[in-house]
């Protein structure tokens, strides 16, 4: 399989939304939200992203206190983290206006319900100006909103949707080694529609064309190998 990033059609909706967080004038919220369901690719896009920008991941994970994210934000950037919450805050305040870079912060959900590390992140983008990216699965959105005057601040959403014919056709095309037919794809397409299912299906295949000598997937050899997985 071809170790290829594909910019489907989400991946250019996020660059966008970065594009205008990064572009948003002095003392203006900065804030956006990356969400969707499990499988899309979220996660190896921002990664891509951060790869090719002036930019900061912490990963959320359960029960993450502010003095953790912290932590893991003053390691990220580089420093020794001190010991005091309030210590761990200006630190990384200072090292992020001396350098600005935007913040991105996957698995938002599971600082949800964690009030205090919502509102440290809310006063680290209020004191540095940096962009902030929160990205998170389904329904997040509706859980920030409770969060009213954290919520505010967030001025561009992404939504992650199930790939089209258009967008699976172009990550199939780019990613496997052997080619399909047009018809082919149109049946992955029925079946799957999500990146990991994708890059799965793409490999069973490969593998299937290498030990059979197949040239070309074909309607015929799609339809069924799919009904076997099934």
């Amino acid at each position: 399989m071809n170790s290829i990033f594909v910019q489907t059609k989400n991946v250019k909706k996020l660059i966008s939304l970065i594009s205008k967080l990064k572009n948003t004038g002095l003392n203006m919220p900065k804030m956006g939200l990356v969400f969707g369901a499990p499988g899309l690719g979220k996660t190896q896009s921002l990664v891509w992203i951060a790869l090719r920008q002036e930019v900061i991941i912490v990963t959320g994970t359960n029960q993450m206190t502010p003095r953790w994210f912290l932590r893991t934000l003053v390691q990220e950037l580089g420093e020794i983290p001190q010991r005091r919450t309030s210590e761990l805050f200006e630190q990384a305040v200072i090292k992020l206006m001396e350098k600005p870079k935007m913040l991105i912060i996957d698995e938002i959900d599971y600082l949800i319900n964690n009030t205090k590390t919502i509102e440290t992140i809310r006063d680290l983008h209020d004191r540095t100006g940096i962009p902030v990216l929160l990205a998170g699965m389904g329904a997040v959105d509706k859980k920030l909103s409770r969060y009213k005057h954290f919520f505010d601040r967030i001025i561009g959403i992404c939504e992650f949707k199930p790939f089209d014919l258009e967008d699976v056709t172009k990550i199939i095309n780019t990613l496997s080694e052997i080619p399909f037919e047009e018809t082919a794809i149109e049946v992955v397409y029925k079946y799957a529609n999500r990146f990991r299912q994708l890059v799965n299906l793409i490999q069973k295949f490969e593998d299937l064309a290498k030990n059979n000598d197949y040239k070309i997937i074909t309607k015929h050899i799609a339809e069924r190998e799919l009904c076997r997985v099934k």
